[in-house]
Parts: C-alpha cells; sequence; structure tokens
C-alpha cells in the first residue's frame, strides 16, 4: 500500500485523534501523579508555600526573624481587642507540642478546630477557611509535623473575650477533594482559601467573621512590631490590582514589593510564599482576577445591604 493511499483523509483524522487521545491522557497521568504526591513530599511543600503555618507557629526573635532551629513551637502572641491569643506548639513533643495526637486528630484540629479532649481552638486559625481543606492535604500536613522534631516549649493559655461558637460548622464526614488543577479559577480558589487562607486576612471581617459579600476588598488593620498594616484589595478594582500584570502579582506575594519596588509590610508570610510554584501561583493570580471588582474594605458593597 502506497503512502498516498494511506494517508487519507479519515486515516489522518484518525491519527489526530489517537494522538490527542495520547497527549490527554499524558496531561491527566501527571496532574493525577501531582496530587497524590508521596504525603511527606506533599506536606513539606505546603508548609513551606502556600500553608505557611510557621508564619504564626514559628518562634522567632525580638526583631521578628524566624528562628529555624526551635521549628513550629509555638509561642507568639497576638494581642488584640477581642483576644490574647497565642500560636500553640504544634511540635511532636509529647508534653508541650502535640506528640500524643493521631494524625485524624491533627487533621480534625485543622479543619474543624477540635483538639483531642473536645476543646475547641479559637482565633485566628482561619477555621472558616481549613473546613474545605481536602483529606489528602489535610494528611499530608499531619504526616510531615508528626516527622518534625519535638522542641519542648511550653505556651501560655489564650485568654478570649469574645464567646467562642459551639463549633465551626458541622463535622466533616464525606470525603473532601480539591477541586482538578485543570479548573484553573477554582484551583486558584482552593489555594486561596482552605489552603492559603489568603481571604482570611483580604475579606473585610465582621463580629462574625470575615463578610464573603466582600471578599478580597481587604482594609483589615493588623498591628505587630512593624506598626499598623491594612491588608490589600485584591480584587481588580482601581484600589486594587486593576493595571496590575501577573509578574507583578506574583512580586509582591513572593517577595513583599509593591509595583514601584516599594516593600509591603507584613503579616504576610513572604519567607513561605516565596517557595510557591509557578502552576501555583498561576492559578492563584487566575483566581484573583475572576474576584467582583469592590474598593478597598468593600464599603460600597456594604452600603447597598
Amino acid at each position: 500500500m502506497s503512502t498516498r493511499s494511506f494517508l487519507t483523509e479519515a486515516n489522518v483524522m484518525r491519527i489526530r485523534s489517537v494522538l490527542a487521545a495520547v497527549v490527554l491522557l499524558f496531561v491527566l497521568m501527571h496532574s493525577i501523579a501531582a496530587q497524590n504526591a508521596n504525603p511527606i513530599e506533599r506536606g513539606a511543600y505546603l508548609m513551606n508555600s502556600i500553608v505557611a503555618c510557621g508564619n504564626c507557629h514559628a518562634q522567632r526573635d525580638k526583631e521578628g526573624r524566624v528562628l529555624p532551629a526551635l521549628g513550629l513551637s509555638g509561642g507568639f502572641v497576638f494581642d488584640e481587642e477581642p483576644f490574647k491569643a497565642y500560636a500553640s506548639n504544634i511540635t511532636p513533643d509529647p508534653e508541650t507540642g502535640i506528640g500524643k495526637w493521631t494524625e485524624a486528630q491533627i487533621v480534625r484540629a485543622i479543619r474543624e478546630g477540635i483538639r483531642p479532649d473536645g476543646s475547641l481552638i479559637g482565633p485566628p486559625m482561619p477555621m472558616a477557611f481549613y473546613h474545605g481543606m481536602s483529606d489528602d492535604d489535610a494528611k499530608a500536613l499531619a504526616v510531615w509535623l508528626k516527622a518534625q522534631p519535638p522542641v519542648k516549649n511550653v505556651v501560655p493559655k489564650s485568654e478570649y473575650r469574645i464567646k467562642l461558637p459551639p463549633a465551626y460548622g458541622p463535622p466533616i464526614k464525606q470525603k473532601v477533594v480539591a477541586p482538578p488543577r485543570s479548573e484553573l479559577v477554582k484551583y486558584g480558589a482552593y489555594l486561596a482559601g482552605p489552603l492559603g487562607h489568603c481571604m482570611d486576612c483580604h475579606t473585610p471581617w465582621t463580629q462574625t467573621g470575615p463578610d464573603m459579600k466582600r471578599i478580597g476588598a481587604g482594609g483589615n488593620p493588623f498591628k505587630g512590631p512593624w506598626g499598623v498594616s491594612v491588608s490589600r484589595n485584591l480584587t481588580p478594582h482601581d484600589s486594587g490590582l486593576k493595571g496590575w500584570s501577573d509578574a507583578e502579582i506574583a512580586r509582591a506575594i513572593r517577595e513583599g514589593k509593591h509595583r514601584d519596588g516599594s516593600p509591603l509590610k507584613p503579616p504576610m508570610a513572604y519567607d513561605w510564599y516565596r517557595n510557591i510554584n509557578d502552576d501555583d501561583m498561576k492559578a492563584m493570580i487566575a483566581y484573583l482576577r475572576s474576584l467582583k471588582p469592590l474598593p478597598l474594605g468593600g464599603q460600597a458593597a456594604a452600603a447597598k445591604k
């Protein structure tokens, strides 16, 4: 059979279909492999990038610099009007940390805010967002935490001047799965929400929690050694990210630099966010661009309620 007779229009179409199927299968297998990475490797990536538990739970010196040798042994104080909270020791020390907790108990504490003794974890843990963390990612964090060196550090008990809720939602009994990475905006929302809890700081707060009708509008003040910083507007509004390029947004997240190169203030976790990989950064930026444009703090939206 000659080459000319073989390359009929029908055969060319069949070849193209087979090649397309092979490419699609490769992409799907790569995506599945990435999402089903070894739990300790996935946990290490999450902890050292988007989840950034160390931004609150790491010990710091008087200048606010992280002390890596002390791990996530807690003690950082959040002294606000509603509470004086201390970041807990989440190293596997059996006496002062979470060394006696099982993986399942750690997962429940992260997603539901309930300790093994049944007591509730109070703010500033972003329970409104952690509740949506996938089973695999929550387990990866638990596996990584249990694999770290134990550090003995007694942390004072937090004091709350507000009434804590009985729970942060119904118990998680159904399987929780992360959105597929192929759905860029949805996966970006997962990164900026349940994993990175970006929207916990960058959404205006009310007495009952973040006002999700004004998601991403920023305007929350944060006191610290740096003075007072105000969370930025992450919506595509004139007072937000409208006009910013993808590269400028990525630099702000990873390096803490404004468009003009001036430094952005803490408590953004730049030391961790610099490790966010390019695919995750692309997804987060796609999500931020999908948000409804709102002025800083979403005042106009609030006035229309």
